[in-house]
């Protein structure tokens, strides 16, 4: 699976697991010669039977492991009860997955983004833009509603990907006077938009269009729009493209 996909659905706001947090103690050998092939050992948990569980993260990916009684063997995958029950996810979900999710987040408010909507608005959604793309100006099209209404602010984290004049594009916005303004113009105009390319970008805003790349390319994504928001119960969420009438309100919120 995609390491993108992990990133996901990751809980944030759910409440914490009474889960023992991994200390400054000394880990046993078995789990070292796992850490020494580039896991890194974030949290340990409780298990059944003499096992002892620990948290693991491998290429932003979680894996749990399970020391065996003996301190010689450990044992990497999910755990199941008598009932099916995953008794893995819960703590790979609260030691693993939520602070991955969190600096996901903070990542993407750190980016140079240009807000559209009101600073105050209850809901912010992050989203990859390119000024050429359709369906990032069929999103932007399909938020007015929520935005106009104060309920939404997107924040369009600017890249450069479809032709060869969207970097300069991307480029003549964060170099705007009023970036908002900017957007909005080239957004409301739709395939007239009149937006012209820089040819000669300073050297501070391509640092902020090369930091927005960057970030793109961390977290896997190869088009736009690539948008995210937090759900209802805290949970970051992507949607790849400009969503369906019926994901909208899950993304937006209710009108």
């Amino acid at each position: 699976m995609p390491r993108l996909r992990h990133l996901l659905t990751l809980t944030l706001g759910a409440a914490l697991l009474h889960l023992p947090s991994l200390q400054a103690e000394e880990l046993p050998d078995a789990i070292k010669k796992i850490e020494a092939k580039g896991a890194k050992i974030v949290g340990q948990f409780d298990a059944p039977d003499g096992l002892r569980g620990y948290a693991a993260q491998y290429q932003n990916r979680g894996m749990a492991l399970y020391l065996t009684p003996d301190g010689k063997h450990v044992l990497l995958g999910n755990l199941y009860d008598a009932e099916g029950n995953d008794l893995s996810s819960a703590p790979l979900q609260k030691l693993v997955y939520a602070p991955m999710a969190k600096e996901v987040w903070g990542k993407m408010e750190a980016s140079n983004w240009i807000a559209d909507g009101k600073k105050d608005a209850p809901r912010v959604i992050y989203l990859f833009s390119d000024p050429n793309c359709p369906y990032c100006n069929m999103f932007w099209e399909q938020a007015r509603p929520w935005v106009k209404a104060g309920k939404v602010q997107l924040r369009h984290i600017m890249v450069g990907i479809i032709r060869e004049d969207s970097p300069g594009k991307s480029a003549a916005l964060l170099a705007a006077k009023d970036p908002q303004k900017a957007l909005q113009d080239h957004e409301a105009a739709g395939k007239g938009s009149s937006l012209k390319a820089l040819k000669e970008v300073p050297p501070a805003i391509q640092a902020k269009l090369a930091a927005n790349m960057q970030l793109m390319e961390e977290l896997e994504l190869s088009a736009t729009p690539a948008i995210f928001y937090m759900d209802d119960k805290g949970e970051l969420q992507q949607q790849q493209g400009a969503p369906s009438p019926d994901k909208l309100a899950k993304i937006l919120g209710p009108k």
